[in-house]
């Protein structure tokens, strides 16, 4: 092997050691910054009509866990506007949070991305244009900490529960009862007191967040 071979072998290697290098210190990069990177690139792949669970960080959150015996507590739907992504959400009140800031609202930034089957037919722009305007009525409404089947306060699996059925008459997740729940743990038990007292409504119906998300009619698009 002649001396000019030589080099140019010494400066291929070099060449791949210095990029395995950069690849490496990119890829600390994206985990250091809270997923950001990550969403940047998912945002654009997002549907309307795409369901987000993430597990809430709130005060209640424990005893939804623990209820429903799922580690996701709280869900919003995605929804677009212009080249911005936003997360309609039931909280105090249902509003319209950009997804990047929804996403840094959850435990670790974790969430899971679903969407309905066979969503590009089913999810006409007609049915679509319904959805939005549904989700917009109830923009401002306050956030229901009573779980009650009613419309005059909302929650966040509830609301996009509604707007699937209202507006497509698609039904996510099987309604259940609260007493239906696994209540016997004394942090849920502790929530029930707080909020009812003596008199908790267990034959209310409810709609839960993993309810939504088991269901057979979604597929999963991304989990992070």
């Amino acid at each position: 092997m002649n001396k000019t071979v030589k080099i140019l072998l010494i400066g291929v290697v070099s060449l791949v050691i210095i990029l395995a290098g950069i690849h490496f210190y990119a890829m600390l990069l994206m985990e250091d910054e809270d997923h950001q990177i990550g969403i940047e690139f998912l945002s654009p792949l997002l549907q309307d009509g795409d369901l987000i669970f993430q597990t809430s960080q709130s005060s209640q959150s424990k005893a939804i866990q623990l209820a429903t015996k799922s580690k996701y507590s709280h869900m919003g739907m995605i929804y677009t506007k212009g080249n911005k992504t936003y997360v309609v959400e039931a909280v105090q009140p249902v509003k319209l949070t950009p997804i990047e800031e929804w996403v840094k609202k959850g435990k670790n930034g974790y969430y899971i991305v679903k969407r309905l089957r066979k969503a590009d037919k089913i999810l006409t722009q007609e049915v679509k244009l319904k959805m939005r305007l549904i989700g917009e009525n109830y923009l401002g409404k306050d956030y229901d900490q009573y779980f009650e089947w009613s419309d005059k306060r909302i929650y966040c699996s509830e609301l996009i529960w509604k707007i699937y059925k209202e507006a497509a008459n698609i039904e996510i997740g099987e309604l259940q009862k609260l007493r239906d729940f696994d209540l016997s743990n004394k942090i849920v038990k502790q929530a029930l007191r707080t909020r009812y007292g003596d008199k908790i409504p267990l034959d209310e119906l409810v709609i839960s967040p993993v309810q939504m998300l088991n269901s057979d009619k979604l597929i999963t698009i991304y989990e992070e």
